[in-house]
């Protein structure tokens, strides 16, 4: 939905040797690379030369833009350890591949995409990702998934607290 308006940008971003990867049907410019095309291409086994490892697990593995709250919006380093240690922050707090995590954060943000779906993957749990939080719609939410863990920030429980009973006893 968004490639629109990042295709002007297209010829600064391949000089500056940006890669530019899209989920979604194509057709996209040369240079661009469609992830659904390489999966359906792509062999079920493992190749040695598929498998990587950082020569130093500090050096940066991505980067996740802020949203600006306290300045500017820019590029903050994850370190590949950093993103190493997202895949056990699951099992640090007591879930396991039994629960199913209701997920209602941004996945631009790292509560989201790396604590949240890399923390799932980690440990094997089921995520439920919801589009957008609705606190008069998260309960519904987690009885119709089987919802058994939720990650917050401290907002939306304060959202979820605030709203109205349904039934006796019930927010």
């Amino acid at each position: 939905d968004l490639f629109g308006s990042v295709e002007p940008l297209l010829p600064s971003l391949r000089e500056d040797g940006v890669a530019v990867w899209v989920l979604g049907a194509g057709p996209y410019p040369p240079g661009v690379v469609a992830l659904q095309e390489l999966l359906d291409a792509a062999s079920e086994e493992l190749e040695p030369e598929d498998v990587w490892e950082p020569e130093d697990m500090n050096d940066t593995c991505l980067y996740i833009f802020t949203s600006g709250t306290t300045g500017l919006p820019k590029a903050a380093r994850v370190s590949h350890l950093k993103s190493v240690m997202c895949l056990s922050f699951y099992e640090l707090v007591g879930a396991s591949s039994r629960d199913v995590v209701y997920l209602a954060l941004p996945l631009y943000h790292m509560a989201g995409s790396l604590l949240g779906v890399v923390g799932c993957l980690g440990i094997g749990a089921t995520c439920v990702l919801k589009e957008k939080f609705s606190a008069s719609q998260f309960w519904d939410d987690c009885r119709a998934e089987g919802v058994t863990v939720f990650q917050y920030i401290g907002e939306l429980c304060r959202y979820l607290v605030n709203q109205p009973q349904v039934r006796a006893g019930r927010r």
